[in-house]
């Protein structure tokens, strides 16, 4: 059989934003406004990629003529609403990020995003009744990608779509570039840049879905597979929270986004509301008990007390229309065009609801500016989950071209054995005749993940699973196949997905202890030493390492 060679391309510019979702356009269109020759890759393309591919309903927000001339109560807000002291980012963090979105919608809505409903500015959903005001600005966005990408371009910025970024090049404390995989030609695709902003999203396929022999039905996009954490971490750069483990809810095994935008309340089979916040449907709040209690609905069935609904009956006409209006936005029309086709009226008929995969809270560590612990390397958006896409995308897009302008471009002979490198190991997989398939190895990560590193945690356990995990990574290493160019994307995903498995085991080992939405057997008490601190991880010569710090 004849072997497979990949051949190479070299792609030149000063900043390369890795991933092509809001986070990687919003620093693509910065960093191209500044005079920076800027390269978008995406192993989509960046029309329809990433978690709002198809949508998104709400923005958290400062907007002077709703919240009043005084930004301080909205930072206040968001910091109370992140949690568990420690899980975010810093105070400066927050602040820049509330501070941003002002501007950013004034973008948005000069560009053709549509920002207000019915002619003016629309909070609603992800609230209490009784808050003095709300966080979560309403706005149209199932084509702002489109729109986004259209912006990027007119500001020079070249797109390469289809195109995995696998790995960064550093020599000597500075990135040289990335190597990449052409995801339906043979080909790597070799990045030479002065700085990187790493926008790949979420960590999606760690945990198994709601439906495992469905994989791809995820609430978010399943092409986001932690492929910026895992990049970052062999590069050498801090990430910090991966024990923090986040999980959202919606419509029973039809895993989507958008419990904000439903109006209605969450009731048990004899029609009691189950939260304290609302009694009737009422779509300025939504139903709120799902926002500070996501793992509800798992608790209700265990108990004995569930399924718990979504009822929407007894809503106008009005509030109907509302609510179907904002589905779609959010990314629901797959959802929507279900219920219709299956002749369920949500005015008549609850919906029930569940709780989704567990997925990693935590992520790239990235300060106020967008940067990381590494010159050079920038991350935006749920890179670090919740950190704002369009807002960090924007500040590190206009970070990483100050920080270019003001350096030459390393050789690319300096990469040239890392490159090397990973050409033999990708051609390996290729050329293989026998192994296992990339569908193999993702469903083994998922099973690990969920039966030692789930919602019960203890040493002996986590101890066990994490030596099955490496004995894993050991063996696709050595016997992933990749039958097309295609398929070498998914084996890299898989690898990656590897990667960040053992940095969470790795993390979860070291919290012992046992606060609000984290739980240890072994340590059922809350440790107030750890109280301020954030758990960071990096490489190590042997594996993870781990450092408690303080971020103020």
């Amino acid at each position: 059989m004849k072997q497979i060679q990949l051949s190479t391309e070299i792609i030149e510019g000063d900043v390369l934003c890795v991933g092509g979702g809001i986070a990687g356009l919003f620093a693509a269109i910065r960093a191209g406004e500044l005079g920076a020759r800027v390269i978008v890759a995406d192993k989509a393309n960046t029309l329809r990629s990433g978690s709002a591919a198809t949508g998104n309903d709400h923005f958290q927000c400062y907007l002077p003529e709703f919240h009043g001339p005084d930004i301080e109560p909205v930072i206040a807000y968001r910091k109370r609403r992140m949690g568990m002291g420690g899980i975010g980012l810093s105070d400066a963090a927050v602040r820049v990020r509330i501070e941003k979105s002002t501007e950013i919608i004034e973008r948005l809505e000069s560009w053709g995003v549509p920002m207000k409903y019915k002619g003016k500015y629309e909070f609603a959903g992800h609230a209490v009744p009784g808050e003095d005001f709300f966080l979560h600005l309403k706005y149209a966005g199932m084509n702002q990608k489109p729109i986004l990408t259209r912006e990027a371009r007119k500001r020079g910025v070249r797109i390469v779509n289809r195109v995995m970024i696998s790995d960064l090049i550093y020599s000597n404390g500075r990135p040289v570039g990335a190597i990449g995989v052409d995801t339906r030609d043979d080909k790597i695709v070799i990045f030479h840049v002065k700085s990187v902003i790493l926008a790949t999203g979420l960590c999606c396929r760690l945990y198994p879905s709601p439906t495992p022999g469905w994989m791809f039905n995820r609430a978010d996009s399943p092409h986001t597979t932690g492929d910026g954490r895992a990049m970052a971490y062999r590069a050498g750069a801090e990430l910090m929270n991966m024990e923090l483990i986040h999980r959202w809810a919606g419509p029973k095994y039809f895993s989507r986004c958008g419990k904000g935008t439903w109006v209605g309340v969450f009731r048990d089979p004899q029609g009691k509301a189950v939260g304290p916040f609302v009694t009737k449907p009422d779509r300025k709040y939504g139903d709120a008990i799902s926002d500070a209690y996501t793992g509800l609905f798992d608790d209700y069935v265990k108990s004995g007390k569930g399924p718990v609904y979504m009822d929407c009956r007894g809503i106008t006409k009005e509030d109907y229309d509302y609510m179907i209006y904002w589905l779609k936005q959010e990314g629901n029309c797959a959802l929507v065009d279900h219920l219709q086709e299956e002749g369920v009226d949500l005015k008549k008929n609850p919906v029930e609801f569940m709780t989704y995969e567990m997925s990693t809270r935590g992520g790239v560590a990235f300060n106020e500016r967008g940067e990381t612990s590494l010159p050079g390397l920038y991350a935006a958006g749920d890179e670090y989950f919740g950190a704002g896409a369009a807002a960090f995308g924007w500040i590190s897009g206009e970070n990483a071209a100050g920080y270019a302008a003001g350096k030459k471009a390393i050789d690319l002979a300096r990469g040239k054995d890392t490159i090397e490198q990973h050409k033999v190991f990708f051609e390996s997989m290729r050329n293989r005749e026998t192994g296992a398939g990339w569908q193999e190895v993702n469903t083994a990560v998922n099973q690990v993940m969920f039966d030692y590193a789930g919602t019960v945690r203890y040493e002996t356990l986590l101890e066990s699973g994490l030596a099955h995990l490496l004995r894993i990574k050991k063996k696709a290493a050595e016997s992933l196949v990749a039958g097309n160019a295609h398929e070498l994307m998914h084996c890299i995903e898989a690898l990656n997905l590897l990667d960040v498995a053992e940095t969470v085991f790795t993390a979860i080992r070291e919290r012992r202890e046992t606060r609000e939405s984290y739980h240890r057997l072994d340590y059922p008490f809350r440790n107030p030493v750890l109280d301020g601190k954030t758990l960071f991880c990096r490489k190590g010569k042997h594996g993870p390492v781990t450092q408690w710090k303080k971020i103020q």
